[in-house]
């Protein structure tokens, strides 16, 4: 009997990829925020930005990823112009 490395949760490749695109976006988002010029508002942002991907990390339908995937990336475009547009 062959005793495999791998521990009995391994990802796919497929839900390896996506979890890495999820910590991207994560990782920008909260890179986006830190830019914000208002202590209150960057505190409430980042808190905001933790409780939503922590509150969907055990998300399983794929079709719900997806949609919480796309909306993660609207609200950090909207912010980053936001930013952009209160830098001008």
């Amino acid at each position: 009997m062959t005793i495999s490395r791998l521990p009995t949760a391994a990802l796919s490749l497929k839900q390896f990829l996506q979890r890495q695109r999820i910590l991207g976006i994560y990782r920008n988002m909260l890179k986006t925020i830190r830019q914000v010029p208002d202590e209150a508002d960057r505190k409430y942002l980042k808190d905001w930005a933790r409780d939503e991907f922590k509150r969907n990390k055990t998300a399983t339908n794929p079709d719900a990823i997806r949609m919480m995937v796309t909306q993660a990336n609207n609200h950090l475009e909207e912010l980053q112009k936001s930013l952009a547009l209160a830098r001008s």
